[in-house]
């Protein structure tokens, strides 16, 4: 009889267990590990195992593996899957696709892994008809003992070990790792918001080099920052994210990034931000550290909770222009705080009512990771069309101001821009309760052709009023 046996961690899944299990409940994580006595490896997976509620429905399946499989019981062969992954998430997942015909997993006592798992396969299994489908070097002692060794997306350094210790070795996968997928997960689409460090300047008027610079190199380090903020977000919302039609496709919910690299891309990222951000100034700093500091409370809790969520993200637009007027000594009017806290209040609304018209659409009731029903639609677009028109009112009134005169020859021909958000903003609210509009309403927005004509427009205005 021959025995073909399966790894699960980055073999059979696209993925490792254990890391999610972690980022599922590593809001939690601090206080279950604290009540186990040791730290065994073992007995850490058996908590985490049995104190989250993994979807094993949704996890990223090898379908080359499965394939494989699949082939080989048509063989007749007898397939087991053995894995470190403790037994009670490894039955579940051998359940789900039913094609084990035994599952082996550790117990609390054995962590099945490297040399324990080679003895365990010699005492159970035996060498002779032996296959053996694993994917890291932890299996080299593992596909030293068995007849026949496989690899998956294994490196090529990892594939001239086996080679050197068992002859007979089939390599499946690609060895090649594709940089497509990092790039996609620090989402440099994103980096248009960080624009908005240069809202100080423009309005201010100071068209100078050197401003220029800095707040350049300003944008620079947010857009380092938001990006490591983003890759720990999808690291907190890998379950959530496989269940909608679109965030499935991000890198880590697919399985197309190992998790254990997003430790190093976070680190990576923000190391950058900072180092950048230490050439402009402390305070420049600070505001930056605040920034993260909001941001990561954001992804661990406040996006959980109801309004709060949405004046966060406000928060994060207004501190970017704030953090422009640190960086490049420029004072804030009050105009422009009132305009941007409820224009961008109008635009985290706005994105919380496409999330919303979604889950309508897809006959859910409550969004997953956040705290709305779907029956607070209407209340949601009431505020977004409220704080969006209360956005024009106070531009219309910094319009009339004595402080426009001294700053624009022509000062009327600024109401074209009131009129030109009058109509975008309508528009992307209805838009959105249509069901058309991007989770994201700025990159939508970046994107549709006639919010690009609105805001040529706004710049027209804004030379013609004198600003050149």
């Amino acid at each position: 009889m021959v025995y073909l046996l399966i790894d699960l961690d980055n073999t059979l899944l696209r993925t490792n267990v254990l890391l999610e299990l972690i980022c599922l409940s590593f809001s939690e994580l601090l206080i279950q590990l604290f009540k186990i006595k040791s730290f065994n490896p073992s007995q850490i997976k058996r908590k985490l195992a049995t104190c989250t509620d993994l979807d094993i429905t949704t996890l990223p399946y090898n379908s080359e593996v499965i394939q494989y499989i699949q082939d080989w019981k048509a063989k007749g062969a007898k397939v087991a899957l053995i894995t470190a992954t403790h037994q009670l998430a490894a039955e579940r997942i051998a359940a789900h696709l039913g094609l084990f015909d035994e599952v082996y997993g550790s117990d609390g006592q054995l962590n099945l892994k490297g040399e324990n798992k080679a003895r365990f396969i010699l005492e159970r299994f035996g060498e002779k008809n032996v296959i053996y489908m694993g994917n890291s070097e932890a299996d080299l002692p593992v596909w030293a003992v068995v007849a026949k060794a496989i690899t998956v997306n294994a490196s090529p350094r990892l594939r001239q070990k086996v080679e050197q210790i068992n002859p007979n070795v089939e390599h499946l996968g690609s060895a090649k790792q594709s940089i497509q997928p990092y790039f996609k997960e620090i989402r440099p689409h994103q980096w248009v918001k960080n624009v908005l460090v240069f809202v100080p300047m423009l309005a201010a008027h100071q068209f100078n080099l050197s401003t220029f610079w800095i707040a350049l190199v300003a944008a620079i380090a947010f857009s380092l920052t938001a990006s490591s903020v983003y890759v720990l977000n999808d690291l907190l919302d890998l379950q959530a994210d496989r269940a909608h039609p679109r965030k499935r496709h991000r890198p880590f919910a697919a399985g197309d990034i190992p998790l254990s690299h997003g430790i190093w891309l976070i680190l990576i990222l923000l190391g950058g931000g900072v180092a950048i951000a230490t050439t402009i100034s402390w305070s420049f700093l600070s505001i930056l550290l605040a920034y993260y500091g909001l941001t990561t409370a954001y992804s661990f809790y406040l996006k959980r909770r109801m309004i709060i969520d949405i004046c966060v993200l406000a928060g994060l637009y207004t501190i970017r222009i704030f953090a422009g007027a640190v960086a490049t000594g420029i004072s804030l009017s009050v105009w422009l705080l009132a305009f941007s806290i409820f224009f961008f209040f109008c635009l985290a609304t706005v994105k919380r009512q496409a999330e919303l018209v979604d889950y309508y659409h897809r006959k859910q009731l409550k969004a997953s990771g956040r705290g709305y029903h779907v029956d607070d639609l209407p209340i949601i677009s009431m505020m977004a069309i409220g704080a969006g028109y209360v956005s024009i009112l106070v531009l219309a009134l910094y319009i009339n101001s004595p402080q426009v005169q001294l700053l624009y020859t022509n000062p009327q021909v600024l109401w074209g821009i009131c009129c030109v958000l009058l109509y975008w903003i309508t528009r992307t609210i209805m838009l959105t309760h249509r069901g058309l509009m991007h989770y994201d309403p700025i990159v939508y927005a970046i994107k549709d052709r006639q919010s690009q004509i609105c805001f040529l427009i706004c710049l027209v205005c804004f030379i013609l009023g004198g600003v050149l």
